[in-house]
């Protein structure tokens, strides 16, 4: 017997309806016991799988019974049939039973729901006609066949399911157990011609909210960036009209959201820059450089002109380098808290006239404690022994140069993009003053 059954289902794989024939002669029950034996496929499902059309059409005719059969995972020859795209198997089938349209295998799917996942289009269309209800039921989760076909990027398995409903309103709008409709699922997925197909349909409701609460709009907004969300977000917006006349103003809306970006990352870089200098500012004020208050003998290679019997030695020396390094730690500890102030007092810092002033300011405090430094420099020198004044040469003097020259650079820079703006803003001014009087 398990030899009679082996070379059945040989046949089954091999399309021989031949040795088919001959095996029901050997044994006329054969079929039957396919029935009651618990194997894991019955031929009907190898003969589908395989797609032999004449076998299985053989087969029907003889044991209709099979075509209802399941294996172990609870998959008809139907499910096989439809999953494989055996066009002409799934119409054998159908002529014999189509109860098995409505059969779901252990993943509760239905063999529409393969086809139409694999995109099988004209599998579709004989199981639409055989139990046109099939589409209405739902898969595991929740999810409608056009959740599947979204899911696998099948456009065009979708389109043929809407236009073969009967309700397209609440069948295109109805959601999964999460609440998300096929729209919520193209705008996640930024498939463009699935949202422009659906926004196409006046059924569509746009705004339908998810379990969380969210449009498909608000999850557009909340997926990660790209180049097709510009037109997805029309498309939500607008329809499936044009957009001709938006273009210029969603790309200049585009450009201030960048200019919106870039001015809250310079607000942060001047926050973090102001509270270092103020920091720095103040922890040399309130704790100066070794010896600028103290009174130290004048050395005896010095040269000055200080009276001694008016001053105590090295006094004066003390007072000028003590008053200059306060001077200048004083306004870069002020101009970086004028900075903070800004920065924190809710004035329209996206005015770029208002980033001009915060970034004078801060130039000033870089400028002013760069000074300080400078003079506490030159002080450890005095004091030192050294009344030569800076030289080239010295590093102090290479660091004075550069600086000085980067600073002017940057003066110049911006002056003459002021200049070159204001000139831009006076001929277009003067451009438009003469088309009027013409």
């Amino acid at each position: 017997m398990e030899q009679l059954q082996t070379k059945l289902f040989e046949a089954a794989m091999q399309n021989s309806i031949t040795q088919l024939q001959q095996l029901l002669i050997d044994d006329p029950l054969i079929l039957e016991r396919a029935l009651v034996n618990r194997f894991n496929e019955t031929p009907l499902h190898v003969a589908a799988m395989f797609g032999h059309v004449d076998f299985v059409r053989e087969i029907v005719g003889l044991q209709p019974q099979l075509v209802n059969e399941l294996n172990l995972q609870l998959s008809s020859p139907l499910h096989l049939a439809a999953a494989k795209g055996n066009v002409g198997v799934v119409k054998a089938l159908l002529s014999v039973d189509n109860r098995a349209c409505l059969a779901r295998d252990r993943n509760e799917l239905l063999p529409l729901h393969l086809a139409a996942a694999k995109g099988y289009v004209e599998v579709m269309k004989p199981l639409f006609e055989a139990r046109p209800e099939a589409a209405m039921v739902k898969a595991c989760g929740g999810e409608s066949i056009l959740h599947l076909c979204v899911k696998s990027y099948q456009l065009e398995a979708l389109k043929l399911t809407v236009n073969s409903v009967g309700n397209v309103g609440d069948f295109i709008n109805c959601g999964d157990d999460d609440g998300n409709t096929v729209l919520h699922l193209a705008a996640a997925e930024k498939q463009v011609e699935v949202v422009k197909y659906l926004v196409s349909m006046s059924a569509l409701q746009v705004d339908v909210k998810n379990g969380d609460g969210l449009t498909a709009m608000d999850i557009l907004i909340r997926s990660r960036r790209d180049l097709r969300d510009s037109e997805i977000e029309h498309l939500l917006k607008h329809g499936d009209k044009p957009a001709k006349k938006k273009a210029k103003k969603n790309s200049w809306n585009g450009l201030m959201k960048q200019h919106s970006a870039w001015l809250e990352k310079e607000k942060h870089i001047l926050m973090v820059v102001a509270s270092l200098i103020a920091a720095m500012a103040f922890q040399a004020g309130v704790n100066p450089p070794d010896g600028l208050w103290k009174i130290h003998d004048i050395p005896k290679n010095a040269t000055s002109d200080i009276d001694p019997k008016a001053l105590k030695p090295s006094t004066h020396i003390t007072l000028e380098y003590s008053t200059k390094f306060y001077i200048w730690n004083t306004i870069a500890f002020i101009s970086s808290l004028s900075i903070i102030l800004l920065l924190t007092s809710g004035l329209p810092i996206r005015r770029r006239f208002f980033m001009w002033i915060l970034m004078v300011i801060t130039w000033i405090a870089i400028s002013a404690i760069a000074l300080s430094y400078l003079v506490t420099v030159k002080y450890l020198r005095e004091i030192e022994g050294n009344h030569d004044p800076f030289e080239l040469g010295d590093p102090q003097g290479y660091t004075l140069l550069v600086w000085t020259f980067f600073m002017f650079l940057l003066l110049v820079g911006h002056t003459v993009r002021i200049v070159v703006k204001l000139i831009k803003k006076l001929r277009n001014g003067w451009i438009k003053c003469t088309s009027s009087l013409c």
